[in-house]
């Protein structure tokens, strides 16, 4: 085994790769106030951004599920890594070498995590399918690309390659650069054959890798290109640990930033079909890989798109009957956007390549910019099952179509849909229509959906941010308590600004954060020497510090969350540390002044002695406080 990573290469790999950056190649992120970012979370489901970056302190946290940490946590939560793999991937990244406790300064293969071979076998095969594109077996595919417009140019900017047509040339390949026959089944880059030896999976087909959201190569699909092919028209690379087909999306690491930037994103149905659009200035195409668009898919453009009231969803779908059915599907999703989702049909069915060809780039922009909303097509369709030319076949398609209107949760669109909806029918009296919606929307909501203004597409305003709750804390954590907010500022700045606090936020005893969770933090900070040292590793070393997970997510939620004040300075530090002190002396006078009330007759005069001395020193040191502030302490 290739033994632990060398504490201080660690250091080195979370201190060379921003977290910001690492975060922003999965979601969208914008400004939230005090240095931080913040974004719609990739680990569940929400509709206005509760997850924050702290990019100056170089933790994450959301404050909806509480999910947090560091970059490296980051991404061992996002695509499902252990601690070693994440370091490995990051430190690739970065260029940085990694010491080994046991075996040197390179790791052995063995020890690698599975995710990362994989990985690495993939990248290893799309360079070697990209360098046989070149060569005289590949022609046909060259000839195949040639005759759909692409040049080698294009090509190069999508990695597409060619498989030789031979039973094992990538095999052979892969086992030079040190890959198991294990991990080249596992990888789904080879299969068994009759023999019992691996052999390729694909042979003699055009190539194009398939990579995530960060741009790794996870998959691959490949087009058939000879007669002699009994395999189908496209192979795609089968389910394995990195390659799930309902979660990934062609073209999405290519994409994302002009989907992020425009607030728009291009849905096409094929690869060639994303080669196309990007080629004529469409740069938001992506494709699904060999599935139906869905809730995965879903998820990830709203990572980008962060639901905000301009964001777009464009579908293209051939004209036939399949791409028909094809729409009324992602129409079934539809409310699962708070964007609008459109869908345009180029003439004649073509998609986006045959137009191309046939039309030029020009054609290819204009087709996206010629869309229909998706709820339109989907009132067209519904109303065409129906004949019209009579009352009972006009009834019928407005009992159909009633409910999809009265499902859009924009008010505003869902009026006017009513009265186009009226004029599609032929029926003269729009308010009858108008009123059967707002009907069906009432009963809607009556049955415990959300009222239409505070969600759904083509909002005004943005919905309000998630109120922060510290988790697993239960009834000990009470945020309208006075004492509690006060604390929990004060960690706040010991965690952010440990400068602003010291030296006298060190000799603060435990007792004096009276929310047990808040003790703990505290603790977690003496452990790792007090805000006094502050270092570049200083959070690093309280998470280390806390005595359970659910410390340690308290801590990075502080360490993330922004500080309650125009502008953080030793002022403001000192009034929190003055609140908090002043709290914890008038809770020990109300103790003392118990205690006194309590002594009888027969207490020594000495002990009552004692007793009122600390009693007027603690009343004293209130009133300094209370006078002087910061400077009583």
């Amino acid at each position: 085994m290739a033994g632990r990573i060398n504490d201080d290469d660690v250091k080195a790999v979370r201190d060379a790769v921003p977290i910001d950056a690492v975060v922003s190649e999965y979601l969208q992120l914008r400004n939230a106030g005090g240095g931080n970012l913040k974004g719609l979370c990739p680990f569940h489901d929400e509709k206005s951004p509760s997850f924050q970056v702290s990019p100056s302190k170089g933790f994450y946290h959301c404050f909806g599920c509480q999910a947090g940490g560091d970059t490296l946590d980051f991404i061992m939560k996002i695509d499902h890594l252990s601690f070693s793999e994440a370091v490995e991937r990051l430190a690739g990244q970065a260029g940085i070498t990694l010491r080994y406790e046991e075996g040197g300064y390179t790791a052995g293969t063995s020890g690698r995590g599975e995710r990362i071979r994989l990985v690495e076998a993939h990248k290893a095969a799309a360079l070697f399918y990209a360098e046989q594109l070149g060569g005289a077996e590949a022609e046909i595919g060259r000839k195949f690309l040639a005759e759909r417009g692409f040049d080698q140019a294009a090509a190069e900017h999508f990695g597409v390659g060619y498989s030789p047509a031979g039973w094992d040339h990538l095999t052979r390949f892969l086992r030079g650069k040190g890959f198991s026959d294990k991990e080249l089944i596992t990888s789904g880059l080879a299969q068994d054959s009759r023999s019992g030896k691996p052999i390729d999976r694909f042979r003699g087909r055009l190539m194009w890798p398939i990579r995530d959201i960060s741009g790794e190569v996870v998959g691959f699909g490949a087009r058939k290109l000879r007669d002699d092919d009994n395999g189908p028209k496209y192979l795609n690379t089968p389910e394995t640990a990195i390659y799930k087909k309902s979660q990934v999306l062609y073209g999405i690491d290519l994409a994302k930033k002009e989907i992020a930037k425009t607030s728009r994103a291009v849905v096409v149905e094929g690869y060639t079909d994303v080669m196309a659009c990007h080629v004529a200035g469409v740069t938001t195409a992506i494709a699904t890989c060999g599935t139906a668009f869905g809730g995965d898919h879903i998820k990830i453009l709203r990572r980008l798109l962060m639901d905000n009231a301009t964001a777009e969803v464009i579908f293209t779908f051939d004209g036939d009957a399949a791409g028909q059915k094809a729409a009324l599907r992602a129409f079934e999703d539809d409310q699962k956007f708070a964007a609008e989702t459109s869908i345009t049909v180029a003439p004649g069915g073509m998609d986006p390549c045959d137009l191309r060809l046939a039309q030029g780039d020009a054609a290819v922009s204009g087709l996206v910019e010629a869309r229909t909303p998706l709820f339109e097509f989907a009132l067209r369709h519904i109303v065409s099952r129906h004949n019209l030319e009579n009352p009972a076949g006009r009834a019928a398609a407005l009992d159909e179509a009633a409910p999809v209107v009265a499902n859009i949760k924009n008010i505003a669109i869902q009026h006017e849909s009513a009265v186009q909806l009226a004029g599609m029918l032929g029926i003269r009296d729009e308010q009858f229509v108008v009123k059967r919606v707002a009907q069906l929307a009432r009963w809607a909501r009556e049955r415990g959906n959300q009222p239409p203004q505070q969600q759904g597409r083509g909002r005004s305003q943005e919905a309000a941010p998630a109120t922060p709750a510290p988790p697993g804390a239960g009834p000990a954590l009470n945020l309208r308590s006075p004492a509690h907010r006060t604390e929990r500022e004060l960690l706040k700045l010991a965690l952010q600004r440990p400068a602003l606090v010291s030296p006298a936020f060190d000799a603060y005893g435990l007792d004096e954060f009276t929310a047990p969770p808040y003790a703990a933090v505290r603790q977690a900070i003496q452990d790792a020497g007090g805000a006094s040292q502050d270092s570049d590793d200083y959070v690093v070393r309280v998470r280390e510090a806390a005595p359970n997970d659910t410390v340690r997510a308290l801590v990075t939620e502080l360490t993330v969350e922004a500080i309650h004040a125009k502008t953080v300075d030793e002022v403001y530090a000192g009034v929190q540390l003055v609140q908090v002190r002043l709290r914890a002396v008038d809770r020990r006078v109300h103790e003392i002044q118990g205690t006194m009330a309590r002594l009888g007759p027969q207490t020594p005069p000495e002990q009552q002695a004692a007793v009122q001395e600390e009693l007027w020193v603690l009343q004293q040191y209130g009133r300094r406080l209370r006078n002087r502030g910061a400077e009583g302490l």
